[in-house]
């Protein structure tokens, strides 16, 4: 909410009161609530989503807001760039990293940075070229090269948080991994390079500016990942070696999340990727720090990250949904409709074409490497990927207001088509794409298939399947992989059954280094009180 402080006060002899302020508060925790009870009612739609509905809902209030106003804008209606990357999305990427089935992520890992690198600058480049030889004849105004790969790495910035309540990671685990540790490094990869297009000089392109780019994108991707980790680990330390559960559990509870908000301001405040860091922060703490509380903090952390998360989740569409009303991005525009819907429609296809250009071709790359049939991705499978990562969010808001408004206002008329034409896909995708999402899913994977998929994953004569039960989230009891190798019962499956994996090596370095130093399941310190007292030996 871009709050304008001291525009309206009510008696200025008492004192500065905000009064704009206040309505909007009352306004957005009004909506909050109606959501809640309307998501609950609408729990078992087979079309609808939480986050249509917020969508749909605020897109409401913005018309009755006007409506009551005459036609004029309100304060409440302006989006914020800084109110969405500083205190919104924080909340819902960390809770992602700290409920994620850490075993399916990292088992489809090299798919998932194949995906979410490679396949990014894919699209960057298709919607970049696409954009700039379209939009040259049809005349928007003084585009420049900047431009055209700004809206290359807008519009190439899925919304995770629409795939998060689209997929379910206990029914399509696999599916659920895939789509959404892709959004993540996606939204990660789209904001590099939409920063380093602001860095660079993009007039004179040689080996020379491509060299410096790869390499800077690198450094960030490295540099993001090793903060959010240290940082994980170093809550982890202190919460293991001075235990605040012995005295009160609201201290333990308390740095948790302060770290985890730590650590993406502190990547804010150099230049990294916050959105990396704050997510391998969460999957660092429900790995070690988690299991380092008392049994009272476990429960309290745990539902306490998924509601922030959920009230960030069904706030952010709000507010996308009241920012679409705001009348004053719109008359820009107002002499030129068709033009500006043209450019839309020209967005949303490229969008397609983009996604569709590296989802087939690198699923089959990522199929090659695949042993076992029941891991390879099947042509429906790549479709519900394809569609899934389709639907475009807050994000691509905040990058196109980075890059063609000042303050909020846009000077030029091609900067107006921008702003416009991307509000109108992200509403199209959210609320059109998102509808039909569930019915798409239910046809290609029906629930029974879903339910054999993740019984054939679980299946203990499956060639990983010794894997399926380690680290299936933060709180799910962990099995020692020794104990869990399938027996050969044939000369063929001692050929083809690994007896040593990437995991068994990582289990034994975690179990002799890092976890008698930070802690973890098994190793939290014997304190009166202490969960492992309390509990008993996992």
């Amino acid at each position: 909410m871009a709050f304008d402080l001291g525009t309206m006060t009510t008696n200025p002899g008492d004192s500065t009161f905000d009064y704009a302020s206040v309505v909007s508060i009352n306004i957005f925790v009004a909506l909050l609530c109606a959501c809640i009870v309307i998501g609950h009612l609408l729990e078992e739609n087979r079309w609808l989503n939480e986050s249509t509905t917020a969508l749909i809902i605020g897109l409401c209030t913005g018309a009755v807001i006007l409506f009551a106003r005459g036609g004029r804008n309100y304060v409440i209606m302006m989006f914020s760039e800084d109110l969405f990357f500083i205190y919104v999305l924080p909340p819902i990427i960390f809770n992602a990293g700290f409920q994620v089935k850490k075993k399916q992520f990292f088992r489809n890992f090299m798919t998932i940075m194949l995906f979410g690198v490679v396949g990014t600058v894919i699209s960057f480049i298709i919607i970049s070229f696409g954009a700039s030889q379209v939009f040259r004849i049809m005349d928007l105004g003084a585009l420049e090269i900047r431009d055209y790969f700004a809206i290359g790495a807008i519009f190439s910035a899925t919304d995770s948080v629409c795939t998060l309540q689209v997929l379910n990671q206990d029914d399509t685990p696999l599916l659920y991994s895939l789509v959404f540790g892709e959004g993540v490094v996606n939204d990660a990869t789209s904001v590099v390079l939409f920063h380093a297009i602001q860095k660079f000089d993009l007039v004179h392109i040689d080996i020379k500016v491509v060299m410096k780019l790869v390499v800077n994108f690198f450094y960030l991707f490295s540099t993001s990942t090793f903060l959010g980790a240290f940082t994980g680990l170093l809550s982890a330390y202190i919460i293991k070696k001075l235990y605040f559960g012995r005295h009160s559990t609201d201290r333990e509870v308390a740095l948790m999340i302060l770290m985890a908000y730590l650590s993406y301001m502190l990547a804010e405040l150099l230049d990294l990727s916050g959105i990396l860091t704050v997510f391998f922060c969460g999957i660092v703490m429900s790995h070690y720090t988690w299991h380092n509380v008392t049994q009272n903090s476990r429960v309290t952390t745990k539902h306490a990250f998924a509601t922030l998360s959920f009230i960030a989740e069904v706030f952010l569409f709000l507010y996308v949904g009241m920012d679409a009303l705001d009348i004053e991005k719109w008359r820009s525009v107002s002499g030129s409709p068709e033009k500006s819907m043209r450019v839309s429609v020209v967005l949303l296809g490229l969008v397609l074409v983009g996604r569709a250009a590296f989802v087939f071709p690198l699923s089959l790359i990522a199929n090659i490497s695949r042993n076992s049939q029941n891991d390879k991705l099947t042509l429906k499978q790549q479709v519900i990927i394809w569609w899934a990562g389709l639907m475009r969010g807050a994000v691509s808001i905040a990058l196109a207001y980075n890059q063609f408004s000042r303050s909020g206002q846009t000077h030029q008329q091609g900067n107006a088509f921008m702003i416009t034409s991307t509000i109108t896909v992200v509403l199209f995708t959210t609320v059109a794409l998102g509808l039909m999402t569930k019915p798409l899913l239910h046809f290609f994977l029906p629930p029974s298939t879903r339910h054999l998929t993740m019984s054939l994953s679980l299946d203990p004569s499956s060639q990983e399947s010794f894997l399926s039960l380690l680290l299936s989230n933060g709180q799910a009891i962990e099995v020692e992989a020794e104990n869990s190798v399938p027996r050969p019962t044939s000369l063929r499956m001692l050929l083809t059954t690994p007896s040593r994996s990437v995991h068994h090596y990582w289990r034994m370095f975690d179990d002799a280094f890092m976890r008698p130093v930070f802690g973890g399941r098994g190793f939290v310190p014997l304190v009166p009180g202490s969960p492992t007292e309390r509990d008993g030996p996992d």
